[in-house]
């Protein structure tokens, strides 16, 4: 009795899954190519959507895995942030110019920004910026 009310479902399932499939193409030859258009751009607007949250959450994630500056010792030495953006490129072993193209600066404000810090941590050039950087715990 099971296996035959079970082939009975299934079979009239089938059946109406054959006449939607008969309705929708009646439909199809209905409608503009507009409407198909417009199906496919909010698919793929959509799906760019999601593709963009999944790279934004996944650069978060790294970012909030990264190191994490000591921030006492930034209040202490007072180091703005940008200055703080310049020491971890001088720390990576950027040049000035690199570094200006990098953080969108001028040649002269990067310098600028450098002998700020050298100032504020009592150095005379990058190595002994970089190395009490480091022992304050600012950079990694």
């Amino acid at each position: 009795m099971k296996k035959s009310v079970f082939l009975y479902g299934i079979s009239l399932a089938l059946l109406v899954y054959v006449l939607k499939l008969i309705e929708y193409r009646y439909y199809v030859r209905d409608l503009s190519l507009g409407f198909y258009l417009t199906l496919i751009a909010l698919l793929f607007g959509a799906l760019g959507a999601w593709f963009g949250g999944q790279l934004v959450i996944k650069r978060i994630h790294s970012i909030s895995s990264a190191f994490n500056a000591n921030a006492t010792s930034l209040k202490l030495t007072g180091i703005s942030k940008r200055e703080y953006d310049v020491l971890t490129l001088i720390s990576k072993g950027d040049t000035n110019q690199q570094i200006a193209d990098k953080l969108f600066l001028s040649l002269n404000t990067v310098k600028t920004h450098s002998s700020s810090l050298y100032v504020k941590l009592g150095a005379k050039r990058r190595t002994q910026a970089v190395q009490k950087a480091k022992e304050l715990k600012l950079i990694p």
